[in-house]
């Protein structure tokens, strides 16, 4: 399914009023997971800023022991204090990373705003090298704009 396709699904889901937001942000990460061959690993992470961590949210794939993560450690840390996005194409090459799994090649982290305060973000691990582009970037911060909805 293209990314075009996939833009209505995910703002049913977020307009779905028989869900609360957790199983909306799961459908969410469901969707994704199902549909873009090469996300492996989807889920959001939230921002407790008076702590300077991000908690895991709702996710689908492998399990992680990478429930909380101060902000600055690895990619999802530097998301959550650069506000951009960030894109690994292959996770063996950046200092900073922290491995969740040896199958995992390549990441995208794209933050999620709300009245523009980063609360979060999207994360995304690929069992392939280099397989993001600029359209995965656009497509997601589509995502996040849905998601923010539910805050």
């Amino acid at each position: 399914m293209t990314f075009q396709e996939l833009q209505p699904k995910i703002s049913a889901i977020v307009s779905d009023n028989k869900k609360v937001r957790d199983e909306k942000i799961l459908a969410v990460c469901q969707l994704l997971n199902e549909n873009v061959e090469y996300y492996n690993w989807v889920g959001f992470y939230f921002a407790n800023h008076e702590n300077k961590t991000l908690h895991l949210g709702p996710y689908v794939g492998a399990e992680t022991d990478h429930t909380v993560i101060p902000f600055g450690k690895g990619i999802c840390g530097q998301v959550a204090e650069s506000n951009a996005n960030f894109v690994v194409p292959d996770v063996k090459a950046q200092d900073n990373y922290i491995a969740c799994s040896l199958t995992v090649k390549s990441e995208i982290v794209v933050p999620l705003f709300v009245n523009g305060v980063n609360i979060g973000q999207i994360d995304i691990d690929s069992h392939v090298i280099d397989p993001f582009t600029e359209a995965d970037e656009r497509f997601l911060e589509f995502v996040n704009q849905e998601v923010a909805k539910l805050f």
